[in-house]
């Protein structure tokens, strides 16, 4: 008897191992997925696609042996384009259409890559820019990555960022904590996410990499960017490309050392970016004045192809696919993640109505042609509440429907520049029907908010920045550090959820902690050691009176001299609502802070 029952618990523990080893080999052959995103980079920003100013010998290697989307497109900013990417979903089903106030923050809800990934057993790793929330639940440590470095907001020296980053030995957030790093912004984020890589490449796992280079400011180590200037390229441009050259370097280097793990052939790479070109191209309407944006119209924000059609380019030896090859029929970052999941063979997947489709049969080489009659829709909407055909395009094949007003055939007109609207009726009413049903699919969720989560437990200390006030009008959001440091008049709203009634401690100041200041005092100028990059020195704002509003209560309290921030405790209940803290200055102007610090007192739970 006893013979038996060690045999059936032997038999149990084989099976069990067994199951653990097919597992662990399952894993093992999953291909390992880089993607690499950079900032405001166009489609003519590369040496391969026929600019003959700029120096990129590692991206056109990569362009020369990838498989290659020469039709696809992404929203023409930021933000929009990374939730896009993220969700396989339309920005603004997912509630990103703006870059700042408030409406860069991804819903809750939705499932990232990352999320998916994770729940596959991949390590997931996030380095550089991340841009759609700072705060619980939106921050990347909390949407999937299981190791996370970015700077704060949209760019390195933005309102949420740390103050004073400059591109060069910054402060960043190393899975939400504050850590000083040595060398240039683009070679951290790299240098970080090669660490990562050789810890984890005896498993798969999914490493984007996400650049803040080449946006503004056109801060760059002087050796990239003098090259340019010597071949008498104006400054700025100069600046912009040596920031690029500077990514090709890093990813020149990201390649030798795939090479030498020998993980290169089993890593699916792709290369991307997130808008057109910001500093590339100079054009005046419809006329290209200097640069080059491989004869599109429109840069960064625009309707026009140049403002969101972007290089794509796929490696993976393994995977066999059709390397070297152009694939010209419209694609989108909405197909980036139902393909991923397709390739890597996931089958731990929610189930997920995508916008998006899996491209995995093209790049394998199928016969089966894209569908010729899809048709992709995209905005830049930049406002608190979009707006029909603001800024709108409409995509099938060749056709192009702007602003539901101009259309174009980019087949005979690649510029974009014959606007044959009341020639072709067929076409135009197709375009516009199609444009009419998306948006009364998605318009309905506009006045819906993304809340931001306050005295839950994994944030002791919610940090609240101007750079998602809620306003009417854009113009008033002091997105960046010289905006600050100029006291850009205005005020605004959190939108906010207490998650747990009781006592918080809400902290309100015109500058942010690290700076220590009074404030009614001036922030000195700051001058970079590294660039000849400069913030002017701060405004002085006497302010008399501080007040705290949520919801419809208000609290009032006296300004004390010299006080570096005015500290209100009050009692709270739970719930979603509205926050706005402001402070009265000596003109009687009601200016808002643009720092809030908000802490729930006692019950914090450490995890």
């Amino acid at each position: 008897m006893m013979m038996k029952y060690i045999t059936r618990s032997t038999i149990v523990l084989l099976v069990f191992f067994s199951f653990l080893y097919i597992k662990s080999c399952s894993d093992i052959d999953k291909p390992n997925v880089i993607i690499i995103l950079t900032d405001d980079m166009g489609y003519g920003d590369i040496a391969a696609h026929g600019n003959k100013d700029i120096s990129t010998p590692h991206i056109d290697q990569l362009h020369d042996e990838s498989l290659r989307l020469t039709n696809f497109h992404v929203n023409p900013t930021c933000a929009p384009s990374r939730s896009a990417l993220m969700t396989g979903k339309d920005a603004n089903r997912v509630g990103v259409w703006h870059t700042v106030m408030g409406r860069s923050l991804l819903y809750e809800e939705e499932e990232t890559m990352a999320d998916i990934f994770s729940a596959n057993n991949y390590a997931t790793g996030l380095f550089g820019k991340w841009h759609l929330g700072d705060n619980y639940p939106f921050a990347p440590q909390y949407r999937g990555f299981q190791e996370v470095l970015t700077h704060g907001g949209g760019g390195v020296g933005q309102t949420p960022d740390y103050w004073n980053n400059d591109y060069f030995d910054d402060v960043y957030l190393r899975n939400g904590q504050e850590e000083k790093f040595e060398g240039y912004c683009t070679d951290v984020w790299f240098r970080e996410a090669l660490t990562f890589i050789k810890e984890n490449k005896e498993n798969p796992f999914l490493c984007y990499i996400s650049t803040n280079a080449p946006h503004t400011p056109l801060n760059v180590p002087s050796s990239y960017a003098e090259p340019y200037l010597k071949k008498g390229i104006q400054e700025d441009r100069a600046k912009f490309y040596g920031m690029i050259s500077n990514i090709d370097d890093n990813i020149g280097l990201l390649r030798k050392k795939l090479e030498e793990w020998g993980i290169a052939d089993n890593t699916i790479l792709i290369f991307m970016s997130d808008n057109g070109t910001a500093n590339g191209a100079t054009l005046k309407g419809k006329q290209l004045l200097s640069g080059y944006n491989a004869n599109m119209r429109g840069v960064k924000g625009s309707p026009y192809d140049g403002g969101h059609r972007v290089p794509f380019y796929v490696y993976w030896k393994n995977g066999n696919l059709n390397h070297g090859m152009d694939i010209n029929q419209l694609t989108a970052h909405i197909d980036v993640l139902p393909t991923l999941i397709k390739m890597c063979g996931l089958s731990n997947v929610p189930t997920i109505n995508f916008d998006g489709i899996d491209l995995s049969q093209i790049f394998l080489g199928s016969d089966e042609n894209l569908d010729v009659n899809r048709i992709l829709i995209g905005d830049s909407q930049r406002l608190e509440t979009p707006k029909k055909w603001r800024n709108s395009y409409v995509m099938m094949g060749q056709w192009r429907l702007i602003n539901g007003t101009e259309l174009y055939n980019l087949k005979r007109d690649p510029s974009q520049v014959k606007n044959v609207f009341d020639l072709e009726h067929q076409i135009v009413k197709q375009l516009k029907e199609a444009y009419e049903k998306h948006w009364a699919e998605i318009s309905p969720s506009f006045h819906r908010f993304a809340y931001i989560k306050l005295g839950n437990d994994v944030e002791k200390i919610s940090k609240l920045t101007a750079h998602d006030w809620h306003v009417e009008e854009q113009h008033k959001i002091p997105w960046n550090q010289q905006l600050i440091r100029k006291g850009q008049e205005g005020t605004g709203h959190w939108k906010v959820n207490f998650v747990k009634e009781g006592k918080y401690k809400i902290v309100l100041s015109r500058w942010p902690k690290e700076v220590n200041l009074p404030l009614n005092a001036q922030a000195r100028p700051f001058y970079s050691d590294y660039c000849d990059y400069h913030l002017e020195e701060g405004k002085k704002m006497e302010f008399t009176n501080a007040y705290l509003t949520v919801g419809n209560k208000t609290w009032e309290q006296k300004v004390q001299p010299n006080a570096s921030s005015v500290s209100f405790d009050v009692e709270l209940r739970k719930g979603e609502t509205e926050m706005t803290a402001s402070f009265k200055t000596s003109d009687n102007v009601l200016q808002g802070a643009y720092y809030v610090y908000v802490e729930k007192l006692g019950m914090f739970k450490s995890i």
